[in-house]
Order: structure tokens, then sequence, then C-alpha cells
């Protein structure tokens, strides 16, 4: 995984969560009777732990102030396995507080000050020059406006991607900015333009506009449901369509979609394939329930491979059964779309334990495989049936199995349970292995055949 540095503005955002059922005797006010509340990184912060979360090495910079909001949330980040540059400051950290109950926002208490920097350490220098991609995170609290970090952050620039979300209060991008991601209203804003309902045209010509402005690659404007608008400063501008989701928590949608975004250019994707990553990242996101749901590193809402451990655990605590196959998937044809499907229809989620490419080149021989492990994840992970997958190292999948250990292990192929070493290893925790039908005559082998007979016929 890349490694990716977080610069921005940190918050310790709070859900205080309960339930109402009469109103306040002395004012028409709803009486909230609190059950549950929940503190977690804000701001950078959070884009930084979803990052994590995602397995990328991540160093966030930012300036923390010396008090209890700043002491918890720099704790939180150690748990999320951020490594944290906490920059000098005499600001005190901001909180916010989110008042909820039956899944609506009631009021929102915000407490602290602006944390701009007053010196940029050394390691924050050596940080960003080490960097595989910067996101930057500007939520108005001083950072992107201090002199040294914006002179760290242009000379970033230059060398790897740099991806800026952008406030209304913030400072602009610096120059060479790889891609910029305000809101719709952001965009219109900052343009000058109309804010609300600005029809397509005119957020074309803003963020053209801005890209211009700002001297940067390119300009993303992000949709909310409707998607995303990519203007790259030639052709026609790019609008990237989001996934129906059902409603959810859009707290944090936008930093979902920056870091996405900055961990797809971080893997060398192009501009308008990060987009298409980010807003699939974002919709999966709010679709799962936003920051109200973001409780561990195995948070969804990525395109990439991640962590099934919180998706199994759920599907138990229910009393689910899961379900896992296994294999190199290298060249994906209709033979593996018939096995994850048939496996996925045998219970409530589906693990796809993926054979690593050293695995695979031991196993297949130094050619393969065609397809590098994280494509091949990627895609799976896009596949209706496909829930989690897991990349493991080993010639075959016994101690992945051992780690997850599924009630049902599927395999595809004309086997016996004697042939397969991992049966013995399911049935130790009462797990179940079967084998599923395979189309004839589909295999990723006979497609390279058949693709090198054509050259050389």
């Amino acid at each position: 995984m890349s490694r990716i540095v977080v610069v921005g503005d940190l918050l310790l955002d709070r859900d205080v969560a309960g339930t109402v059922d009469r109103v306040c005797p002395d004012a028409p006010v709803p009486v909230v009777d609190v059950e549950t509340e929940h503190a977690r990184p804000g701001g950078a912060g959070l884009a930084a732990a979803m990052l994590a979360a995602d397995g990328h090495h991540v160093c966030l910079v930012t300036a923390v102030g010396d008090d209890a909001a700043g002491h918890r949330v720099s704790g939180l980040l150690r748990q999320h396995g951020v490594e944290l540059v906490a920059m000098p400051t005499e600001g005190r950290t901001r909180e916010k507080t989110r008042v909820r109950a039956h899944g609506q926002s009631l009021v929102r208490l915000d407490t602290g000050t602006v944390c701009a920097p007053t010196g940029v350490p050394a390691a924050a220098r050596t940080a960003v020059e080490g960097a595989d991609a910067v996101l930057v995170c500007d939520y108005a609290g001083g950072m992107t406006g201090d002199a040294a970090v914006r002179a760290g952050l242009t000379a970033a620039a230059a060398r790897v991607p740099v991806v800026w979300d952008p406030h209304l209060r913030g400072a602009a991008p610096v120059e060479g900015t790889r891609l910029v991601t305000p809101n719709q209203s952001e965009a219109a804003a900052l343009a000058g333009g109309a804010v609300d309902g600005a029809p397509l045209t005119a957020l074309a010509g803003q963020i053209e506009q801005l890209r211009d402005r700002w001297s940067v690659h390119a300009v993303c404007a992000t949709l909310g449901p409707r998607g995303a608008l990519l203007t790259l400063g030639s052709g026609a501008p790019i609008a990237v369509p989001a996934p129906p989701v059902p409603g959810g928590d859009t707290c944090g949608a936008g930093d979902r979609f920056a870091s996405a975004a900055a961990a797809a250019l971080a893997d060398g994707e192009m501009v308008s394939a990060a987009v298409q990553l980010a807003v699939e990242a974002a919709s999966a996101y709010v679709g799962a329930g936003g920051a109200e749901a973001f409780h561990s590193p195995a948070a969804p809402g990525t395109s990439a491979p991640r962590d099934p451990w919180e998706r199994i655990e759920s599907i138990r605590a229910r009393g689910g059964t899961v379900v896992a196959t296994g294999g190199c998937f290298d060249l994906l044809h209709a033979g593996h779309i018939r096995l994850l499907r048939d496996a996925r229809a045998l219970g409530d989620c589906l693990v796809v334990c993926l054979n690593s490419d050293a695995s695979v080149r031991r196993l297949k021989g130094p050619q393969r495989p065609l397809v590098p492990e994280a494509d091949r994840a990627r895609v799976l992970q896009a596949l209706e049936p496909v829930d989690a997958v897991l990349v493991f190292e080993q010639d075959t999948p016994v101690e992945a199995l051992r780690r997850l250990k599924p009630h049902v292990w599927a395999k595809g192929g004309d086997y016996a349970l004697t042939d397969l070493p991992e049966a013995a290893e399911v049935a130790r925790w009462g797990g179940q292995t079967v084998v599923l039908p395979y189309l004839d005559g589909r295999s990723t082998t006979s497609l390279i055949d058949a693709a090198r007979n054509r050259v050389t016929s």
C-alpha cells in the first residue's frame, strides 16, 4: 500500500445519540434520552483514519491543542493506526458534537478555536517529502494559510499527486495541485456564481474558471447523489454518475471522496479513474451509514481491498452464514462469475480469499499473474456477489481460513474433499466445505493460450 500524508485541520467529532418521546415542559424542544456517545477523529483526522482503514501507511501533519479534546483525538488516531506529526499551536482543539435521535441530527455544538501552527517541525517536512501522495483537508483552521506549510505543499505538488479538499474560508490550493475537490456549492461560491441549483453548464464553467485561477491540473465538483463533474482543461467536462444508495448519513462523505481519490492517484491511476473510484467509495460510505457507522479501522466505504473482519462479525452477531471462496482470479471469466454467484447464494456474505502475486507465481509460473493483486482485488470487490476480499501470501488459503473461520468454504471444480487440504481445517470449527459446479472450457489458462495462438497464427 502507499504512503499518504494528510495535511490539514484536526477536529474531534462526537455523536451523542438517544431517543425522543417527549418535549421539554418549559420550551417546545425535544428531550433526548442519551443512550450512546461515540467519538472519532474529525476533519483531516477522519480522512487520515479512512486511509488507514484502507490499509495505507498514513501520516497526519496537523496542529493539535494541548487540551482534553486534543489528547482524546490524538489517542483515537493512534488506535486507527495513523502516525501523527503534531505541530505546536496556541489554539484550542475544535470539537463538534452532533446530538442525534432516530437517525436524525437535532443540533450541533461547536467549541474550540482556530489551531494555526506556530512552527513547522522537521518531522513534518520529512513526512511530506517522503509521501507517495498528499491530501490537504482544509477546515478553515489556519493550516493551509501558513507560509511554511504552503511552501512544503508547493514543492510536493511538483513531485507527487496532491489532492486538495478546499473550504470557503480557507486558503487557495497551491499551484500544481493534481486535483481539487469542492462540492457544488463551494465551487459556485468560490467562482462567484450562484450557489444552489446551478445548471450543469454553469457549474462546468465555474470549475473551469477555478482550474485556471488556481493553476491546478483538475477540479472536480462533487454533486452528492448525482456523482461528480470533472474538468481537466481539455475536452468536455467528465460527468461521473453515482451508484444509487439508500439514504444514509452524509457527514464525512467529502472526506471519503477526497481520501479515495488521493489513494487512487498514489497507486498510479489517472485523474478520471481516481474520480470514478472516489464516487463509488463515497456512495458506499453513505450507504453503509456514513460517519455514524465509522467505529473502527475496518470501516466501509472504499472500492479498494479492505479488511473483512467487521463485515464478518456483524453477520455472525445476527446469526448469519459467512461463506468464503478462493483462487487466483487472474483474467476474470464466466466461470469465475458463476462460482461467485453460486457461493454467495449459500449464505449471507461472501469473502474471497485471493492469492497474492507471489503466491500466484509459485503456483502458476513466473509469467503469472497477468493482472497484479491490487487490480484483481479491486475488480472482485466491485462485483455484486462479493462482500470482501482478503489477499493471502501462502500457497494455500489454510492460514487465511483459520483467521476467517467461515461457516462454508466453497470451491469450484471437480474436487473430492480429500483433494482439498483446507477441508479438514474448515471442519475443525464446524464449517462445511462444498464443491460448486464449474463451467466447462472456461479457464484463465485457456484464455491465455487462445490469445497466444491468435497472435502467432
